[in-house]
């Protein structure tokens, strides 16, 4: 059994950082993570699965063989996509119309179109890709990283989490909670869009509270914390809150620093498309992701979409996807493609390992004739960066994008292949929690080989 201490022995120096080449068991490719997570199900027949069949058969009956399974809707027919295909890169890899941004760098992206989910509905399918597991209570992957190898920074978190400006994806912040791991772990959310972006970081402005004064106050709480540990040993939780008071108080330091944008060049904010609406939300947490990494956040977790409301505010695009899925691809393309040019051109991208993913598919068939129902069979993810070999795919969906034909990949396999790229073999990533050796993996993963570099 391997615990915090054990596991960390002799791998990391004295203030937890691992660095790049030496690993926890084997030599790593990236140090730094950060996971651009599509809230609602993004369509992989409409981004980066491209069916020319789709096209021959728009209009006519869905006939996959067999029976066709859905989660709230009978089979439509066979529906191409709004946007239109052309080839791209050096690597010649289909990209949709949809995403012309990204489309420009597919020679960095290795794509992964035969994934697989357990489950067709948001919140279950969410944390499994999150955690593994479809029930809540397991650590996120940003928390078994942060507990893995330890923080790159004194000054800020390990991991970071940057929520939709909109609101939460289902499971709210348990998709960046720490599970059973030690509450020190989990993420620290980030509202890039607020007045107070990280909650209670600084007292109210009317609070009368001299500098003197507040050191004093802080001496006697931490007599008390110490009195009230001594007697619950073992007990993480006052340990963790501890350990975030005193990161909280050299964050009013780091973190204003971090988040204030006005340094960034107005070439880079037009990168990111900070001057166009509906590419401002994603941009500025894109491009604070950016600014997070190199200064030394561990894995930082970038979110599009928020809940399932009306009008729709995610990728769940049930009644129109025309619509719904063209306002989530215009906010989300430009910003993602511009975190991969700025990342490469500042020579991060070389150990920064980039994670793009959703919770399910969309079928190929059409909902009530515009929308598109949960696919749980088939759907894309792609990761680009640190020890990533560009220009490549791996696996395959059959020729409807309906379900994965070659080579099926699970998120146990993608979670394998990012600790990997880290340094770590997912089978001794390891916790003990009620008698179980718990892992990120479970009991399955393997690495996906063919897309190491």
């Amino acid at each position: 059994m391997l615990g915090a201490e054990g596991l960390l022995a002799g791998t990391l120096d004295a203030k937890g950082r691992g660095e790049l080449g030496g690993g926890l068991h084997h030599r790593a490719k990236a140090r730094r993570v950060v996971q651009l997570f599509m809230s609602g199900a993004a369509s992989q027949c409409d981004t980066f699965d491209y069916k020319p069949l789709l096209i021959k058969k728009h209009g006519e009956p869905f006939d996959p063989g067999g029976k066709v399974e859905l989660f709230q809707s009978t089979p439509g027919a066979v529906m191409r996509s709004p946007w239109a295909w052309s080839r791209h890169g050096e690597c010649g890899k289909w990209m949709s119309g949809l995403v012309p941004h990204l489309a420009d760098c597919v020679d960095d992206m290795a794509f992964l179109p035969s994934m697989v989910a357990k489950s067709n509905v948001h919140g279950p399918a969410t944390f499994m890709q999150n955690t593994g597991f479809v029930l809540p209570g397991f650590p996120s992957m940003g928390a078994w990283v942060s507990y893995g190898l330890g923080s790159l920074s004194d000054d800020l978190p390990a991991f970071v989490a940057l929520p939709d400006s909109r609101g939460f994806a289902p499971n709210g912040p348990a998709n960046w909670g720490a599970g059973f791991l030690p509450a020190a772990f989990q993420g620290t959310m980030v509202r890039a869009g607020s007045p107070s972006p990280i909650f209670d970081l600084f007292p109210p402005e009317d609070l009368a509270l001299t500098p003197e004064g507040e050191h004093d106050g802080l001496a006697v709480l931490n007599a008390m914390n110490q009195a009230h540990r001594a007697e619950r040993e073992g007990d993480s939780r006052l340990d963790a809150r501890i350990a975030s008071y005193e990161l909280a108080a050299r964050l009013q330091l780091s973190a204003p620093e971090v988040l204030d944008l006005a340094g960034e060049s107005r070439a880079v904010r037009s990168l990111y498309g900070l001057d166009e609406e509906p590419t401002a939300d994603f941009g500025r947490n894109c491009l604070i992701a950016r600014r997070l990494l190199e200064r030394g956040v561990r894995f930082v977790q970038v979110w599009s979409g928020a809940d399932n409301g009306f009008p729709r505010r995610n990728w769940d695009s049930h009644e129109d996807l025309a619509r719904d899925h063209g306002a989530m691809g215009l906010s989300m393309d430009r910003p993602a493609a511009a975190l991969l040019k700025d990342l490469k051109s500042r020579g991060l991208l070389e150990d920064t390992l980039v994670i793009w993913t959703t919770e399910f598919g969309r079928m190929p068939c059409s909902q009530g004739g515009k929308g598109r129902d949960h696919n749980p069979f088939t759907f894309t993810s792609w990761l680009a960066g640190g020890g990533i070999k560009g220009g490549t795919t791996y696996g395959t969906s059959d020729e409807w994008s309906y379900k994965a034909v070659g080579d099926p990949v699970t998120c146990y396999d993608l979670h394998a292949t990012a600790l990997h790229l880290l340094g770590i073999d997912h089978t001794r990533l390891i916790f003990r929690h009620n008698g179980i050796d718990r892992r990120l993996t479970d009991v399955h993963g393997r690495v996906i080989r063919d897309i190491v570099a």
